[in-house]
């Protein structure tokens, strides 16, 4: 049995954020978790992108299904717990790797970012050719559903699903910088305290903080530009 589902699109940095949080209340809870789909291209394959996104947002959007393609094959394939590696190494490679400043659009869905992952993760090289398997697109618009199904439609990524079938689920939380190990299980607790109360729909605040993380310029030990960013995880969804 499952304790918590995870759902990620790779390209988020909310999200990876998120499980980089999920993964410390995973070492101290002893809790198993199965990461799944959601990709934000396909969830948003009914809005003009030119009009709602910035101008890179298709193109990393596109990256994300890509990789959630070769993911796809990389479960089928290598079972489920191959997942948790491969998504630590996408991770690593595309929101702790420093700003993506001068790269080509979409870089993060490449076959050399893709190849380097899979060595990571002690994945076949060979799964890189699925990055273009749009066969696979309906095993991820479903999955997709599956996690939008949980928490209705008017969210982004992460969602979270504890003890599934029949336990709470929740989009977020949005976190723009990692607790330590004792704030950790504090706010897992508080999370969960308030999605299992039957009438609570959403606590929010719209200023915020960067993700502090490399690719947003943020050193390892914290220190780096930071600045309110206002536009928050919405603008990944929208």
């Amino acid at each position: 049995m499952t304790d918590i589902n995870f759902y990620f699109d790779p390209i988020c940095p909310f999200a990876w954020m998120t499980s980089k949080w999920i993964r410390i209340v995973q070492r101290q809870r002893d809790y198993s978790v199965d990461w799944r789909f959601i990709s934000l291209r396909l969830i948003n394959a009914h809005i003009d992108y030119d009009s709602h996104f910035p101008p890179e947002y298709e193109a990393q959007h596109t990256a994300g299904l890509r990789l959630l393609r070769m993911a796809s094959a990389v479960r089928e394939q290598h079972g489920r717990e191959a997942i948790g590696p491969l998504y630590a190494a996408f991770g690593a490679r595309i929101l702790e790797s420093g700003p993506d400043a001068g790269r080509e659009p979409g870089w993060q869905g490449t076959p050399e970012l893709a190849a380097s992952s899979l060595a990571e993760a002690g994945l076949p090289a060979t799964l890189v050719e699925h990055l273009d398997d749009t066969s696979r697109d309906a095993e991820i618009q479903a999955e997709s559903d599956e996690a939008l199904a949980l928490t209705g439609k008017d969210v982004g990524t992460p969602i979270v699903h504890f003890e599934p079938p029949h336990g709470v689920a929740f989009f977020g939380p949005v976190i723009s910088r990692l607790p330590d190990e004792e704030q950790a299980a504090e706010l897992w607790d508080h999370v969960v305290g308030l999605a299992r109360f039957p009438g609570f729909a959403e606590l929010k605040r719209s200023l915020r903080e960067q993700p502090q993380l490399p690719s947003f310029g943020v050193t390892t030990d914290g220190t780096g530009k930071v600045e309110d960013w206002h536009a928050g995880s919405r603008r990944l969804k929208k």
